[in-house]
């Protein structure tokens, strides 16, 4: 009796841990491609962004936008990854998705609520990869 009250937890766990998985991937998917949009409006025309003159980490709004295109190409890569449930995708995921809230808050004065979004969207994603372990 104790057995099968195990294989269903263990059953369950791992539908959690499967649903979990798909839902980084997919929040993952969409806030790439969100940042891959973001950094191709900050190449093509810097008067989207607003300008704040006094910001202690400014860079070059074209810079920003080659670094949030590359992470963001790079987010929707893994996220493919995730849709496999592969091991390594989780790790890179966890990565990927710290990276880009640090590159989120940096850029912040010149896109706020911009910001302030994705930075939720992507801790939902380190959220979901990191709560459900992966029976063995």
């Amino acid at each position: 009796m104790a057995t099968t009250t195990t294989h269903r937890h263990s059953a369950t766990t791992e539908a959690a841990a499967g649903g979990l998985t798909v839902f980084a991937a997919v929040l993952l998917f969409i806030a790439g491609v969100l940042d891959l949009f973001r950094g191709i409006m900050a190449i093509a025309n810097d008067d989207v962004y607003l300008s704040t003159p006094n910001y202690v980490f400014k860079f070059d709004l074209t810079s920003w936008g080659w670094i949030q295109l590359v992470l963001g190409v790079i987010a929707m890569t893994v996220s493919v990854g995730l849709f496999s449930r592969a091991t390594w995708a989780r790790v890179v995921g966890v990565g990927i998705a710290g990276l880009l809230v640090i590159a989120n808050f940096l850029s912040m004065p010149y896109y706020p609520v911009w910001s302030l979004t994705l930075i939720a969207l992507y801790g939902f994603v380190i959220w979901a990869l990191c709560v459900v372990r992966r029976e063995d």
